[in-house]
């Protein structure tokens, strides 16, 4: 539609010149007003007057480096110690992971737990998993949004614990983003530096919130959280793993300070995992089960699991469908949880918050599987090619992630993978050429169209103009229960300006600038969000629909978006009245579990196959309680 008026040179479009799928259309409508303007002024006379005050302002954000105060001097690391080895006959990761780091407590693992169906394929999406060992000794930044500081934790230095906090103010309008690069760049390592094939050496690892995200597009939270959990917590690893599936070689690696120059992690490491024997896997690791909306209940009276009403949810999407009739938003990814209690496990690392009395009955009558045994359950049932296992600080995450958030490299390419569109791999949807044919119609198109156009322009306020292509359009990939519409979209980074080294932009200035991922909120960003927060009650999203991933020293970066994740807080906990000992003195504290799940909604949605949407979903995830 467009208007133009009878005398004033004033004219209106409602038009997108900067889609995808009208780009060359939507340059010329801009040519066009151009023109229009031009001409309206030389019937007239009209001359341009330099005041010398800018027109519109920059296009691009200013770098992260070059807003520090000064020039940040590298610390750096003295050589990268690292030896690769063969990937022991019929291991997975897990069993990697209990080799070298049989203890337990804390673990990063980023695990393309899809990869064994990926090489059969010739799929390489997924083809590296990330371990991260010596976490105790990993510096950690923890931020909390709102605050305007972050915490410096290191637990441990060389074997000795020392348990610190080092409180660090927030300045500029970046905050907690300035300070990780910072951090960063005053440990970078310049490729050429060392020898290795492997996409990490060392770096920062760990999750962001969606709770981040809001804040940083300017949509404001509760003056009141309830909570002092880290949106932000990222550990410095030196200490890592990475298995190259593609390769069948395991590269074992450490980033070394000049402290650690005569250490010998390497070695130890390589011997312990060649010594190691696989344990073969259990015939339950192998049972498919079916892909019900509504999994089956646990028996046992000790789980509790609350499920999203479904009038409840039907009427939030209608309630989406009127800001969008409305023209406050063209898309809405509304979300629900699912929360589940259950007795409490990994409690060893837990602070007990109420004294209990002993109990006569066994702790193991009241203790449920761990989160590294759920994690283990879920990438057999639903291996993905960016599932995660984080336990860091008080926050535990176990995820089968089919999405890729963001990846950049060393030479300032940067590309992103929105997702949407879903369908559920049934008899009627078998294979591939079924979800084609399912999810190209203008309703799936137009919700993944919306999103890839959002997405597009996020990159292109770092990368800037003509900087940013789309090299792969609404494309349907096969996963392990549902097919996905999937676009890729690619930019490239401006290289360092005469203002010197510190001008150049990194990874982080992209990840700082995309959260939270556009996938999770609809378009536009942030008034859908903050639709999304009246719809959803203001409830908070925590890790769900977040990031987690990596850093590189060198500069490279992985990030998956969490969904068809569970994840929960060491701090949040219910008590259970029921498990008493025989005197009746007793309650048990039970940790609570949050799954989120949900989709797009658009004007062509119904409520009903949203609905189903969420449930579909939400299945995978929850069957592990299921047993």
């Amino acid at each position: 539609m467009a208007m133009r008026h009878r005398t004033r040179p004033f004219w209106g479009v409602q038009y997108h010149p900067e889609s995808v799928c009208t780009e060359d259309e939507g340059n010329q409508v801009i040519v066009n007003w151009f023109e229009a303007a031009r001409r309206w002024n030389d019937e007239r006379g009209r001359v341009v007057v330099d005041d010398g005050r800018a027109v519109a302002g920059a296009a691009t954000r200013a770098s992260l480096l070059s807003m520090l105060p000064v020039t940040v001097g590298r610390k750096g690391y003295p050589a990268l110690r690292s030896v690769t080895v063969s990937m022991p006959r019929g291991m997975q990761v897990p069993d990697v992971v209990e080799a070298v780091d049989g203890a337990g407590g804390e673990r990063i693992i980023l695990d393309s737990a899809n990869a064994a169906a990926a090489e059969a394929r010739g799929d390489v999406r997924g083809r590296f998993s990330i371990i991260a060992t010596g976490l105790e000794e990993a510096p950690r930044i923890e931020h909390h949004t709102g605050d305007d500081y972050a915490i410096l934790r290191v637990k441990r230095v060389r074997g000795v614990a020392v348990d610190m906090a080092h409180r660090i103010t927030l300045t500029g309008d970046r905050g907690i983003w300035s300070l990780l690069a910072e951090y960063h760049e005053a440990r970078h390592v310049e490729p050429s530096e060392v020898a290795s094939d492997s996409p990490f050496i060392g770096g920062f690892m760990g999750y962001i919130t969606y709770e981040q995200g809001l804040h940083d597009v300017g949509v404001p939270l509760s003056l009141s959280r309830t909570h002092h959990r880290p949106d932000v917590c990222l550990a410095w690893v030196t200490r890592s793993l990475v298995i190259d599936h593609l390769l069948g070689v395991v590269h074992i690696q450490h980033l070394l300070s000049r402290e650690d120059e005569t250490d010998s992690w390497v070695e130890r490491t390589a011997a312990r995992l060649l010594a190691s024997t696989n344990l073969a896997p259990t015939k339950k690791d192998l049972v498919k089960y079916p892909a019900s909306l509504k999994p089956r209940r646990p028996s046992s009276h000790k789980i509790s699991i609350q499920t999203p009403s479904t009038q409840e949810y039907e009427a939030k999407v209608t309630a989406c469908q009127e800001f969008i009739a409305a023209g406050d938003s063209y898309e809405l990814c509304l979300t629900d949880q699912t929360h589940i209690t259950r007795p409490r496990s990994d409690s060893s690392s837990v602070p007990r918050t109420r004294r209990r009395r002993k109990s006569s009955s066994s702790s193991s009558s009241l203790s449920s599987p761990s989160s590294w045994s759920l994690f283990k359950t879920l990438r057999a049932r639903q291996p993905a090619p960016f599932a995660s296992y984080v336990r860091l600080g008080p926050a535990t995450l176990v995820s089968a992630s089919p999405e890729r958030f963001l990846q950049y490299d060393t030479a300032g390419t940067c590309s992103m993978r929105p997702m949407k569109g879903t369908v559920r791999k049934s008899e009627a949807v078998a294979t591939l050429r079924d979800a084609e044919r399912i999810l190209h119609v203008p309703k799936e198109e137009a919700e993944n169209l919306m999103i890839v156009d959002l997405v597009r322009h996020d990159l292109h306020g770092i990368c800037g103009a003509g900087r940013v292509t789309v090299p792969r359009l609404l494309a349907v990939e096969e996963y392990q229960s549902v097919f996905q519409m999937i676009t890729v979209v690619e930019g490239r980074l401006a290289s360092s300006s005469s203002g010197g080294e510190n001008t150049k932009y990194t990874g982080l200035d992209v990840l700082a600038a995309s959260l939270p991922p556009g996938s999770m909120t609809g378009a536009p960003k942030k008034r859908s969000c903050e639709i999304l927060r009246q719809i959803e009650g203001g409830r908070e999203r925590g890790m769900y629909s977040g990031v987690v991933g990596y850093m590189c020293a060198t500069g490279r970066g992985d990030w998956s978006v969490t969904i068809r994740s569970l994840f929960r807080w060491d701090d949040e906990v219910a008590a259970d009245v029921s498990a008493v000992n025989a005197e009746g003195e007793d309650e048990t504290e039970k940790e609570v579990w949050h799954i989120g799940a949900g989709g797009a909604v658009t004007i062509l949605s119904t409520a009903e196959g949203e609905r189903d949407e969420m449930f579909t979903k939400l299945a995978g995830p929850l069957r592990v309680f299921a047993d």
